[in-house]
């Protein structure tokens, strides 16, 4: 590997050389992991190539993985040279990244055309998100109840709720009650049961405190209870890792560095930590020992101490007139989970209780849980330390319940005050969280701290994945590219691969292993991959990814072919097909060219032209092959069925069946509603859009109120405008409308109307200023002469002024004289005029401008 300076480390290095002159000794004080050891051994390769180390000179290396003064201190005392293990094991790393990225991305580029990209972490992150889509996409509801119960004891007011867990001397599993009508026999054998208290347990649980903060978990947690992305994250830590200015006006770093996988903290940090919590909160809240907690993340290399405040006394309340607002929650956030890390459990009672039958063939179970000592959630509620965000910060206290529990004991009885049959669905696993993707790759071993967001980003910036409301949806394009490299490099685009690497780049830094030996033998294999894959037809591209995807595009019995029966024929299959200049992939019929239909698997990419005239009305039928359709209902006025179908460009609701004469009634779901959440109700109302909303107030002609992409919008002949998202539509007024569609930010369709007014060529305007404005035009033969219905003929232009570069100017003018200062003839034949837009310029037309062109 051939290494260059680049342009913005030139400054540095030539800083670093100037401070060399007159120096004895250079000390390297870069981070202790291997990317850092790899930044020294740069930098002292540079100086010693470019002449700028002296023969006498001394290099140190220093390693501290907190900055503190003992610890930099004990550092200098205790300097070594460059570990050549850990550079070979960086060199080891960047070898691999570029060897996998520089040779899958180019088989990409020929056979998924428009995919841009595959790395080595990039490729098991995208991988993990297809096959979470495809548990969700494979998974089938199931029904189920549960049977609730209120009981109250004798002479109480309050209820204790339980759940009915046996039912005729046996216990109920998930789905034993699977339909209404059990569920309905197990609620009728309740109330009809004599029931008291059976058993009684208590018991006291304690719950100890998590570790502070890593990069991993700080991503989770501000994900989880801020809303904050991953790159969001690590931008905020990044100002408070670099400082503010504080009332003092000293630059200050607030926080330690959070590119991290260490949990540990500074001896002189913890005792900080404690003597604050002894003073805020109590002696019983601090243990008598220090906690310390160890890393669970594989291949931790635990460089660098956790992220923590540099100075716990520090409170975020001290600092809310320095930070804006995202940056205080992460602030106060980091503060809470270090605090907390160093105080007692937390302590909850928990009561249970059996709920019999006198012949034990109904049982019920009731619990509840009550914090008795609060530990280390005290944080959490140090509203004066939080201020504002002490609520959003909040840990989990389940404090459960109000009931009389804690004062029930065996053989109660007890007065059934009502029962309830619960109907339940099972639901498919989550789709991942940039918190919990996060979590995932962290759990496998794949990638390391700081790689975590810049994949994610280069994910979306693809196009392979989109986050829509804080979840990570696979795009086609990202699905496209996990297949193809499941199925030509399924050995590399494997998580164990992956993880598996980062081990063997651990034996590496350890000296267990030697670098182009790994190299070694990941190439031939590897190497042997890319040069099969580069031979593989393009039609076996098509047909592989038409079978791994067949499950998305041709949804249940995708097998039979009448599921891919085109729209627009009905008699052709259809099947996916390579572009004419294979720039993209798109569905099409098998009777080409005797049909024309197509439509994009892509969202974006654009179609190639058409001569079909009904291939755009017809495209929207292309959403019954994409996903099977859900029946809401039955619309009561047609009796036709209301169905929710997914298409290629969003989800929106349908009144009826397509049919090959008639085109149903649709509308797209507007932007900020989910699919999940339409019911019948909902879709009706979609369904009445375009609306009239009422007559113009001064043209009386009528204003329309539809649903659009990006929400509703507002129509009135050809002007159109957007309702702001903080305007309901049911109490949109016609002033209002009126007012929005003369706003400045209105859309228009069709040609700007021109105002053209024809005059007596005797009479004289009025007002001379206004005649000055005017923009005359004689239209004239193209001989010269005037035909007799043009004689006397003045036609008014527009104020606009004229768009010369469409004009190319003629040498004379009609009467074959040159033209005159105020006066330009200009030809509108064919050679002479250029026209935007399709369709013939006008022939035989001459134009003369006069007097303000």
């Amino acid at each position: 590997m051939l290494w260059e300076v680049p342009s913005t480390a030139r400054p540095h290095i030539n800083s670093i050389k100037s401070a060399l002159k007159g120096a004895q000794v250079l000390v390297l004080a870069s981070d202790p992991d291997r990317e850092g050891e790899a930044i020294a051994w740069h930098v002292l390769e540079i100086l010693a190539v470019e002449g700028a180390l002296k023969k006498e000179m001394q290099v140190k290396r220093v390693v501290f993985h907190e900055i503190t003064k003992t610890a930099v201190t004990r550092a200098m005392d205790s300097a070594r040279d460059v570990s050549e293990t850990l550079v070979n094991a960086y060199l080891a790393r960047r070898a691999l990244d570029y060897l996998i990225g520089f040779n899958l991305s180019p088989v990409l580029w020929r056979k998924l055309p428009g995919s841009k990209s595959a790395g080595r972490v990039q490729s098991a992150a995208l991988r993990l998100i297809c096959d979470r889509e495809h548990e969700i996409e494979a998974f089938r509801s199931r029904e189920y109840w549960s049977i609730e119960a209120q009981l109250k004891k004798g002479g109480t007011q309050s209820t204790i709720s339980a759940r009915l867990t046996h039912l005729n001397g046996k216990k109920l599993e998930q789905f034993s009650i699977g339909n209404e009508v059990d569920a309905g026999a197990a609620s009728k054998k309740v109330s009809e049961a004599k029931l008291s208290i059976g058993s009684v347990k208590k018991r006291l649980v304690r719950r100890n405190p998590l570790a502070p903060y890593i990069t991993s978990t700080l991503q989770q947690d501000a994900s989880s209870k801020l809303g904050f992305g991953t790159t969001r994250t690590m931008s905020l830590a990044q100002q408070l890792y670099e400082g503010v200015k504080l009332n003092s006006g000293e630059q200050t770093g607030l926080i330690t560095y959070m590119r991290t996988d260490g949990v540990q903290i500074s001896p002189e940090a913890l005792e900080d930590i404690r003597s604050l919590a002894c003073t805020r909160y109590g002696d019983n809240y601090v243990p008598a020992e220090k906690r310390v907690f160890v890393s669970k993340v594989k291949n931790a290399q635990e460089a660098h101490e956790a992220i923590r405040p540099t100075d716990i006394f520090r409170l975020p309340s001290s600092v809310a007139n320095v930070l804006e607002e995202d940056a205080l929650q992460l602030y106060s956030l980091i503060w809470a989970r270090t605090m907390a890390c160093q105080l007692e459990p937390a302590v909850s009672n928990q009561i249970s209780a059996d709920v019999v039958d006198d012949h034990q063939n109904v049982q019920l179970r009731a619990s509840k849980s009550a914090i008795s000592f609060p530990g280390f959630l005290v944080v959490y509620k140090d509203a004066k330390a939080l201020g504002k965000f002490v609520e959003k910060l909040q840990d989990d206290d389940n404090n459960g319940p109000n009931s009389d529990l804690d004062q029930i004991e065996a053989g109660d009885p007890l007065v059934l005050s009502g029962v309830q049959p619960i109907q339940h669905f099972t639901e498919p696993p989550p789709r991942f969280s940039e918190g919990t993707i996060v979590k995932h790759l962290e759990e496998l071993g794949i990638g390391r701290p700081s790689t975590y967001a810049p994949t994610l980003r280069t994910l979306q910036l693809r196009n392979y994945v989109r986050i829509d409301k804080r979840r990570i949806f696979p795009e086609t394009r990202g699905r496209m590219v996990s297949a193809f490299l499941m199925h030509n490099f399924p050995e590399f685009a494997d998580y164990a691969f992956t993880a598996n690497m980062e081990s063997q780049l651990d034996d590496v830094s350890a000296g267990n292993a030697l670098w182009k030996n790994v190299l070694r033998d990941f190439w031939p294999g590897f190497h042997e991959s890319v040069q099969n894959a580069m031979k593989v037809p393009i039609e076996k591209v098509v047909e592989m990814l038409e079978e791994v995807l067949a499950e998305q595009f041709f949804p249940s019995t995708s097998a039979q072919d009448r599921d891919r029966v085109c729209p627009s024929c009905h008699e052709g299959r259809m099947s996916l097909k390579l572009s004419r200049f294979g720039a993209s992939y798109f569905f099409g019929c098998s009777r080409y060219p005797d049909c024309l239909f197509k439509a994009n698997m892509i969202h974006g990419e654009e179609n190639e032209s058409s001569d079909n005239e009904d291939s755009e009305a017809i495209g929207a039928q292309w959403s019954a092959l994409a996903r099977p359709p859900k029946v809401l209902g039955v619309d009561p006025a047609s009796q036709l069925q209301v169905l929710m179908r997914v298409g290629p460009y969003g989800a929106y609701v349908q009144l009826g069946e397509a049919s090959k004469n008639q085109k149903p009634r649709r509308t797209a779901l507007p932007k900020g509603v989910e699919a999940v959440e339409v019911t019948l109700e909902k879709a009706l109302d979609l369904l009445s859009y375009p609306r009239e909303l009422g007559k113009h107030p001064v043209e009386g002609t009528p204003i329309t109120i539809s649903i659009g992409k990006f929400g509703y919008f507002l129509r009135h002949r050809a002007v159109s405008a957007s309702v702001p998202q903080g305007i309901s539509v049911e109490n949109l007024s016609i002033d209002k409308a009126v007012e929005l569609l003369n706003g400045k930010h209105v859309s228009r369709r069709g040609r700007r109307p021109h105002k053209v007014a024809v005059e007596e060529s005797g009479s004289e305007p009025e007002n001379s200023s206004e005649s000055s404005q005017r923009e005359s035009v004689s239209l004239l033969q193209h001989n010269g002469s005037v035909s007799p219905g043009q004689q006397g003929l003045n036609v008014q232009l527009p104020q606009e002024k004229q768009k010369r570069k469409y004009v190319k100017k003629s040498a004379q003018n009609s009467n074959g004289e040159s033209p005159s200062k105020d006066e330009v003839s200009v030809k509108g034949s064919d050679p002479v005029v250029k026209k935007r837009g399709r369709g013939r310029p006008r022939k035989n037309v001459e134009v003369l401008l006069v007097k303000g062109e």
